[in-house]
């Protein structure tokens, strides 16, 4: 692909430091250090059928980023909810994926410090993503344990969602040589994490458990966890060892971008019968049921009626 039909793919609107654009005019100064040094926080928001899911969740969590990074910025919460919402209504997507990044910025020439930058807003919206395709979402992921270890909290509190992915990127390629379709990364105490960009949940006995340290804590992750406090199903976030993996009934995925992926095949043998499980494809319908809940959704004001 070239640099002209890049930018002829970069579809959507940008918020860039004050202004709104184009998502294929965005840029970002080279000198920034979010670029130089991934210093830089984000939060990933979904719209869905004209509505946000939890926006005032993910606002408050990219909030506690920012404070984790000792990071500020002067906007208040209704402000940033009006420069997404207007991303939104600018691209007229009913069905969209939002970005929004708090960057440490620029430094001043002849100083690495970074209590000198000003902090930038960025944030941008494309059109929704799945990650999975139509196939995967049916039929389910293929799963393997990565050899590459998570980066461990001790040195980068994964509460902090950020754009550090170098040991996911890795791992990504373990799986692609084994045709698998991606991975779930241990520590080295032996028990497991999260894959890349997405948490992971494992079902026995049909109760439900993810890991609680060494990684993102999604949202969700934790409208999982709602839905099956409403099924009276046991959910726990407490350290799952690897061999719980070749055990599980059932394994899925959650995330943002696409809600909940089933995951058929761990390390190269077949999960139950093969099939996206019970427990699983109960839950993905719940958690799309949520979309139509007031309760959980902020709908977008556009200028169409």
């Amino acid at each position: 692909m070239n640099a002209i039909d890049e930018m002829a793919a970069a579809q959507g609107v940008a918020y860039m430091d004050g202004r709104f654009m184009p998502l294929a005019e965005a840029t970002i100064p080279i000198l920034d250090r979010g670029f130089l040094r991934s210093d830089v926080t984000y939060d990933a928001l979904h719209v869905w059928k004209g509505r946000f899911f939890r926006m005032q969740d993910h606002i408050e969590r990219f909030r506690a980023s920012i404070a984790g990074l000792r990071m500020s910025l002067p906007h208040t919460d209704d402000e940033l909810r009006d420069i997404l919402m207007e991303c939104v209504r600018r691209t007229g997507y009913r069905d969209a994926f939002v970005m929004v990044m708090c960057s440490r910025g620029v430094q001043p020439p002849g100083t690495r410090d970074p209590r000198l930058c000003r902090n930038r807003l960025y944030a941008y919206v494309t059109p929704f993503l799945w990650i999975a395709n139509e196939d995967q979402r049916r039929d389910g992921w293929k799963l393997v344990l990565a050899k590459t270890q998570r980066i461990p909290s001790e040195a980068l509190d994964q509460r902090i969602k950020n754009f550090h992915w170098l040991d996911l990127t890795m791992s990504l390629f373990e799986a692609y040589d084994q045709d698998a379709h991606t991975t779930v990364l241990p520590l080295a105490d032996g028990t497991i994490t999260e894959g890349p960009g997405y948490n992971v949940f494992i079902v026995k006995d049909g109760a439900l458990a993810s890991p609680d340290r060494g990684m993102f804590e999604g949202i969700t992750r934790r409208t999982v966890a709602e839905i099956a406090a409403d099924l009276q199903m046991r959910c726990e976030f407490r350290p799952v060892r690897v061999e719980e993996l070749d055990t599980a009934d059932e394994i899925f995925s959650s995330t943002t971008a696409g809600g909940i992926t089933p995951i058929t095949s761990y390390n190269g043998r077949p999960i139950g019968d093969g099939r996206p499980g019970p427990v699983t494809r109960r839950i993905l319908d719940l958690y799309w049921q949520r979309h139509e809940d007031a309760a959980f959704t902020t709908p977008v004001v556009y200028d169409d009626p």
